[in-house]
């Protein structure tokens, strides 16, 4: 672990670019960098415009991370407002698709749907995903095993609609429905003896309620402000489920402003779990969102509990530096929480360059956790 920090902070100064040399011994060869590091930026914006429409951004989608390898592919992202004029201040809303081929074999075809109405009165979220998906599972609870391989073929929908309460506190259903395909599985492994829940694939729809309290500055790079979230979802056979189960998730961020553009940013996220869940869908950590540096789903169980903490900071232009930290656990029941061996960490860097005037951005992140783990997308991860 010591050798990957190592490297990392060792690349740092290579990405940090004096903004002037007035007055500094060797000023003139700093300049001559300066204009360099000029230019590529001003290739790279030359290049977002290339690929973009009064009302549409294309993007090659090249994108990386444990759980899928690289990924190649499209994007096409377009950001709008549902109020026009200069009185408004409705949010920005987004309507990104994408499709995605990944060096793990992995097809992806994603659309959202992310919809501010009337001011910010009323929000609609709405996501379509369908994926031939090679994953790995490692079993459940913190005792890991072996990583196996499966393969599943499965079809995603989600709607949610909420209405302000408040200033800034949002109620409203939602509705989710799943179904997976398990077409391959590793021979004589814990998937294929059919023991564990949704090994032989599942069929989820459920129904349930989200409390949200939404005062960020900015949806795309919140500089103050809180986001928390308190949502219930119950998959039931009354609603076409072959899997009876109830899931809380308890979200709660806060973004910090300091000093010279900086931003600190702490997220507190609780999942807890109760009936017979397939394995899919029990309460995680890992992936690019929560707890990078472990691959996604190695850890599942029950119940899970994470924490994380962001420092974000200028560093020249367009481009920002991250640093990042976090904990988090599984257990089958809550007594199982605490200061143990099953405390997990994880830690590192990362690099944004920002891609329009709303605040998205290009995420690259070099995490470890169990394992060093490199990511590439969009936007923050909290």
């Amino acid at each position: 672990m010591k050798k990957f920090y190592l490297f990392i902070l060792a690349w740092i100064p290579f990405f940090i670019v004096p903004v002037a040399s007035q007055d500094i011994p060797g000023s003139d060869s700093l300049q001559v960098k300066t204009n360099t590091v000029d230019k590529l930026f001003g290739l790279a914006d030359r290049v977002v415009e290339a690929l973009s429409t009064d009302t549409w951004t294309f993007i090659p989608a090249l994108t990386y991370s444990p759980e899928t390898s690289l990924g190649l592919g499209g994007r096409a992202l377009k950001i709008f407002r549902t109020s026009r004029g200069e009185l408004t201040d409705t949010r920005p809303s987004s309507l990104p698709l994408t499709l995605l081929y990944t060096l793990n074999h992995q097809l992806i075809i994603t659309g959202e749907l992310e919809l501010w109405m009337n001011e910010n009165k009323s929000f609609l979220n709405s996501r379509i995903a369908f994926s031939d998906y090679p994953f790995q599972f490692s079993g459940i609870g913190n005792e890991i095993t072996s990583a196996e391989y499966y393969a599943t073929r499965y079809f995603y929908f989600h709607l949610y609609y909420e209405k302000m309460l408040g200033k800034g506190i949002y109620l409203g259903p939602r509705y989710e429905f799943r179904v997976d395909d398990i077409y391959d599985k590793t021979p004589g492994g814990l998937l294929e003896a059919g023991n564990i829940p949704g090994s032989n694939g599942q069929r989820l729809s459920g129904l349930g309620l989200a409390l949200n309290i939404d005062r960020r500055d900015n949806i795309f790079q919140p500089g103050s402000g809180v986001y928390h979230q308190i949502s219930w979802m119950k998959f039931h056979s009354f609603f076409g489920s072959n899997f009876d189960f109830s899931q809380w998730i308890l979200d709660f961020r806060k973004y910090w402003p300091i000093k010279e553009r900086q931003v600190l940013v702490g997220q507190a996220r609780f999942s807890f779990t109760q009936g017979r869940a397939p394995f899919q869908h029990l309460s995680l950590i890992g992936g690019s969102d929560l707890m990078r540096g472990y691959f996604e789903g190695r850890y599942r169980d029950k119940h899970a509990m994470v924490y994380q903490l962001e420092w974000r900071f200028p560093v020249y232009q367009k481009l920002k530096m991250v640093g990042f930290g976090s904990i988090g656990q599984v257990g089958r029941s809550l007594k199982e929480f605490g200061v143990n061996p099953n405390l997990r960490f994880a830690g590192g860097v990362g690099f944004r360059y920002r891609l329009n005037d709303e605040g998205l951005h290009l995420r690259i992140d070099f995490a470890y956790g169990d394992q060093a783990a490199f990511y590439f997308g969009l936007n923050e991860v909290i």
